[in-house]
């Protein structure tokens, strides 16, 4: 005998996360994040304050970052999803993001880098040169404990003029 009971209260869901479509079962009330990292196995979004202060958790839902913690996974369905993961150089190795953390020292102990680094990502697509001042107001919206913030802001205006001297 199959329990149906346990099955009423979900809600079946497609998830676009990294440009792949993901058909998941989840009960309305789980959050994005743990949806990612549980059932997607997508670890690199981090779960920090649960209450949306911390910004461990951003992911970009059709290019703007959201913190993954306060948006339940059923909201997202038809969002266009990024985590972290999508930011490397397709062949396994690090992205130009990526690799201006590494060689800003951006990052330390690392736990909020993957937040950094998509709250970066989506803020250079909006605005691919942008001036000091606003960087600093942009990464403020992220907490870190290690890096004392000025190498995450000269790691992404490294990032952006690199990017515009490519075009």
């Amino acid at each position: 005998m199959t329990d149906t009971s346990s099955r009423e209260n979900h809600l079946l869901i497609t998830l676009d996360v990294n440009g792949e479509q993901h058909e998941i079962l989840v009960e309305p009330r789980r959050t994005l994040v743990d949806v990612l990292r549980h059932d997607l196995g997508l670890t690199g979004t981090h779960v920090g304050c649960e209450h949306g202060i911390c910004g461990a958790c951003t992911v970009l839902a059709d290019g703007k970052p959201v913190r993954a913690c306060l948006m339940f996974a059923a909201q997202a369905e038809g969002t266009a999803l990024r985590t972290v993961e999508s930011l490397g150089d397709g062949c396994g190795g690090l992205g130009d993001l990526q690799q201006s953390f590494t060689e800003h020292h951006a990052l330390q102990c690392g736990f909020c880098t993957p937040g950094f680094l998509m709250l970066a990502e989506g803020f250079l697509a909006e605005c691919p040169d942008p001036e000091p001042d606003e960087i600093r107001e942009v990464v403020a919206a992220n907490l870190c404990r290690c890096t004392g913030y000025q190498p995450i802001a000269e790691a992404i205006g490294h990032c952006a003029a690199r990017r515009l001297k490519e075009k």
